[in-house]
């Protein structure tokens, strides 16, 4: 173990079990700690590094791979506890170790802790054989009284001989303070690289978010992530200083909380679409049995969300997924393996720069197999299925793809115009009885452009089209006996009881079924409710001219009684809204209960006393205004009723038909893609609640946040070979899902850990995750995100095959699939940074200390992705780095997140020390094999399968790519 003891590394518990049973800090070691840390929760209480010299082994001719065990013990224990260790360093006997030995606060340390090292001497690590060379012993106590806190001690056998020496080294933690107070006093450049000023509110902000950012302690974070493990390295840099880097990793509890919230979603819509369907009224027998059938595959799909969310809600196991439940049933809409992978970096200056990736397993259905291959090439299956279904049966519906697309969209704007209008109406009525003017004029033009959109919406050919398919399918309907037209703008209709045949298109033309009579009907409709309107603005315009001109009040009442609305369409006077001219019974047209379907509610004429031509006495003026908009905004509200109503029921119709041929295939393809998407959203979720936190205070980043979006760069290393290519197709589809997810960001209702959760609404078509922040951090952002603005999500997917299946696609496969990905994703990701020149300045990016420009970065991420290259991890390097630097959120994935995601997030970590932060080239390989073989990813091993080895062997390691390979000791046969 690189330093610390893991905090929540054991099997088969929640992390809530670790965090209280840990030891507080005693107040005597808080008295002992060095400076600085009671800033930072994630400083620990004492951080040592250790160093060997004159290392002898009884072969003389040999020089030992060592490694240092550390064990300590806190009176009155009488037993000696396995604390930490560090990386091996093979073939040398004065080794410098680069994993330190941390003591967190939760550590049980005081004064009075003995702690022992022992050395190792490795024989062979592939094997683990070892032996110990010898060890050394000394207190706490005796380390921090130290001058320098440096301790030098003899390395003895088993035999008492001295075998070596030992030096121990604690590092103060004040060191930070001290050079931020040098900064003033800086040269202009260090070693040839230029150091830039840094203004002291960009200093105090930076201090704000290292207090209250951590895992363990922020407010906001602790409330998702726990169950965190640290570790500590110090790495040498190129100007002879050092960089101290905490490693650290935690789960979270959104992967059971956004499941459980998803599942019920999914829920509430599929028994909204039975009850639309069941809404449709009597259907004759041909149209009853199919709605019968999609019922009843609805209602299976139901059952079985049913079944999720009981599992999700009776869980009680940690709080993330292991990699061995992959194929668990219960758990499927879970995320595998999600974590966090963070990595705080204190430079040479002294200040912290963070780096997270959120880890995953590919989401995929893993319960449902591969055998039929994934996502992307069931969707081409079942979009063929469904042209064949059209075209090879008269029993069969005839639709243009883009009418079903419009006819979904009608449904979600009449259901949000509707809600409006009710809600304008209620609110123009109250500014009436508080006599409001200026209220009045406010929320009518409000309502008058919700109410005319509705009218837009509902007065288009296609909803004619859908409402006399409706009418056609009642059991009353006598059909045409025509023959179908070869015209591919008909709709035919024919429903004879026993056979069915419905050929349909509205895109650009009326029907031709003969039914002007229903056509003529729901012109009616739509029709009154836009005189209904035009009613209302003219007595609203009425009653603020008497308010403003009282002498003409009884002219402007008369006036106003006399005038009636008049359709956009013409003044037909059978066309004439019943209710326009109250006083004016010659001229009411005919109620629409006689002409529209039975099963229409009409709307009731208002009482003729609503308008007189008598100016009002002093005593009912308080209550005019209220009296006179009352039954106009009653009569507007119910002929818009009526009129969704009706539209709704239509744009169902139009659905059902295009679903019933191929309704099987569809419910099971979606099943699918609920699972993959929802573990997918959940890595997401976790992905933006952490940046959004990081970068509270970076003005740049949340103005780009704003304007263009959040970018979300998913990494992937499957192979395009077997399984794991139907799980790329998968995965590629669930990422894509994530266009439609938007974000809203709100001050949270409490403090407590519940209330800083997500909260998740919407449906298929588009969901919406709300974030609550804490006051004090909801009153730094900018006003447009309070104002409660919707953050868009930019995904982007690149991926790279590096094991030895991949090697078979390359030589014997195929690897079109992992070029189309890596294609499209450079597209999108290349379009997102030309967004950003458009309507950003530079200025709002991070700072990079690397030489080539986000452009050329850019041209030769092109390059790589568009030259056939076997196993071109350049690829993923410069996707992670672009990502980066525009602000964006990394997330990393392989089967499990366990191996090769491992191998590839140690990996940008050391190319990060170096490229960013100076780390020394030539203890590069060093730093890549400290990570893995002592931090926190192996950690994640035992987590998952109860073993602290990576599942390789040596055959596969030989086709991975060189940087892609653990040490030796660190990997083996074991059950994922």
């Amino acid at each position: 173990m690189a330093g610390g003891r893991d905090r929540g590394s054991r099997i088969q518990r929640p992390w809530s079990v670790y965090r209280a049973s840990t030891f507080e800090l005693s107040s005597e070691m808080i008295g002992l700690a060095l400076a600085g840390n009671s800033q930072d929760p994630d400083e620990p209480v004492l951080e040592f590094s250790i160093v060997c010299t004159d290392l002898v082994t009884p072969a003389l001719e040999r020089k030992p791979n060592s490694f240092v065990a550390v064990s300590c013990t806190t009176p009155p224990q009488a037993f000696w506890t396995k604390h930490g260790q560090t990386e091996i360093i093979e073939g040398t006997s004065n080794p410098m170790f680069l994993s330190s030995i941390a003591f967190f606060q939760d550590s049980n340390v005081n004064q009075q802790t003995q702690v022992k090292l022992a050395v190792y001497d490795v024989k062979d690590r592939s094997q683990g054989t070892m032996y110990m060379l010898g060890s050394a012993l000394f207190s706490v106590k005796e380390l921090l009284q130290e001058k320098e806190h440096r301790l030098q001690l003899e390395l003895r056998s088993a035999e008492n001989e001295r075998v070596g020496n030992i030096a121990i080294a604690a590092w103060q933690m004040e060191e930070r303070t001290d050079q931020r107070m040098l900064m003033g006093r800086l040269p202009d450049s260090i070693n040839g690289r230029t150091v830039l000023p840094v203004d002291e509110s960009l200093t105090e902000s930076m201090g704000a978010r290292i207090k209250y950012a951590s895992l363990c302690k922020d407010t906001l974070l602790r409330s998702v992530f726990g169950g965190t493990m640290s570790r500590m390295y110090r790495f040498p840099t190129t100007d002879g200083n050092h960089l101290r880097v905490l490693e650290q990793m935690a789960e979270s509890v959104l992967s059971l909380n956004v499941p459980r919230q998803f599942v019920r979603l999914l829920l509430e819509e599929d028994a909204a679409r039975v009850c639309e369907l069941e809404e449709l009224g009597e259907l004759s027998p041909c149209w009853e049995n199919l709605r019968r059938q999609i019922v009843s595959q609805y209602q299976n799909m139901i059952l079985a969300y049913q079944a999720t969310l009981s599992d999700l809600n009776d869980y009680r196991g940690p709080s993330f997924k292991a990699s061995n439940l992959k194929a668990e049933k219960k758990l499927e809409f879970i995320p595998i393996n999600l974590h966090v992978q963070r990595m705080r970096v204190q430079d040479e200056l002294g200040f912290e720069h963070t780096y997270d990736v959120i880890t995953i397993g590919a989401p995929a259905a893993h319960c449902q197999g591969f055998k039929n291959s994934g996502l992307r090439k069931l969707i081409q299956k079942f979009e063929e299925a469904k042209k064949h279904s059209a075209l090879s049966s008269c029993q069969s519906i005839v639709y243009i793809p883009q009418d079903i697309v419009r006819a979904k969209e009608i449904i979600a704007h009449i259901n949000t115009l509707k809600t409006q209008v009710s809600y304008y109406a209620e609110r123009l009525s109250r500014a009436a009885k508080d006599r409001s003017a200026s209220g009045m004029e406010r929320t009518l033009v409000t309502l008058a452009d919700k109410t005319r959109q509705l009218v837009t919406v509902c007065d288009c050919k296609l909803l004619a089209s859908a409402i006399q398919g409706l009418n056609a399918a009642r059991p009353e309907f006598i059909a045409s006996k025509a023959s179908p037209s070869a015209d591919s703008e008909q709709v035919v209709l024919r429903n004879d009881q026993d056979t069915l045949l419905a050929k349909f298109s509205g895109r650009n033309s009326r029907s031709s079924l003969h039914m002007d009579w229903h056509e003529e009907e729901w012109e009616k409709v739509w029709s009154n409710v836009d005189k209904s309107l035009e009613c209302i603005i003219e007595r609203v315009d009425k009653l603020l001219q008497k308010e403003r001109r009282p002498s003409l009040v009884s002219q402007d009442s008369m006036t106003s009684d006399q005038q009636g609305g008049s359709s956009k369409k013409g003044e037909d006077g059978k066309r004439r809204a019943f209710w326009i001219n109250p006083d004016s019974a010659s001229q009411e047209s005919p109620s629409l209960q006689s002409s529209s379907s039975p099963s229409e509610p009409s709307p009731p004429s208002p009482s003729s006393s609503s308008s007189s031509a008598r100016p009002p006495s002093p005593e009912q003026e308080t209550c005019e205004w209220s009296e006179a908009l009352y039954p106009l905004l009653t009569t507007l509200t119910e002929c818009v009723a009526m009129m969704s109503d009706k539209a709704k029921k239509s744009m169902v119709f139009l659905l059902m038909q295009d679903s019933a041929p191929t309704i099987a295939m569809d419910v099971s393809l979606q099943y699918r893609r609920d699972v993959v998407f929802c573990q997918t959203l959940t890595a997401l979720i976790c992905g933006f609640i952490i940046k959004l936190r990081n970068c509270l205070r970076d003005n740049g980043f949340l103005r780009q946040l704003y304007t263009i979006g959040l970018l979300a760069q998913f990494e992937s290393l499957l192979s395009t070979y077997g399984e794991e290519l139907a799980m790329l197709e998968d995965m590629s589809v669930g990422v894509m899902d994530l266009r439609n997810v938007t974000f809203k960001v709100t001050q949270a209702t409490g403090s407590s850990a519940p209330d800083m959760l997500p909260i998740i609404t919407g449906n298929r078509d588009g969901f919406n995750v709300r974030i609550p922040l804490p006051e004090t951090m909801f009153e730094a952002l900018p006003r447009e995100i309070q104002s409660g603005m919707l953050l868009r999500v930019q995904p982007v997917h690149f991926n790279v095959g590096i094991n030895e299946q991949q090697t078979l696609a390359e030589k014997f496969g195929d690897t079109s699939l992992q070029e189309i990905i890596n294609s499209e994703s450079f597209s999108r990701l290349n379009s997102y940074y030309e967004q950003f020149k458009e309507v950003l300045p530079e200025d709002c990016l991070p700072r990079s200390r690397s030489q080539t420009c986000l452009p050329e970065l850019l041209r030769f991420l092109g390059q790589n992705v568009h030259a056939r290259k076997n196993k071109n991890v350049d690829i993923l390097w410069q996707a992670a780095e672009i990502c980066r630097r525009l602000n964006g959120v990394r997330f990393t994935s392989c089967k499990s997140a366990k191996d090769r995601t491992a191998m590839s997030v140690t990996l940008e970590q050391c190319l990060i020390l170096q490229h960013e932060h100076g780390m020394a080239p030539q203890v590069f390989t060093q730093a890549l094999d400290c990570m893995r073989s002592e931090g926190c990813r192996r950690e994640n091993t035992m987590k998952n399968v109860g073993c602290r080895k990576y599942a390789f062997n040596s055959l596969q390691l030989k086709a991975f790519p060189r940087y892609y390979r653990p040490p030796d000791g660190t990997y083996g046969k074991v059950e994922t």
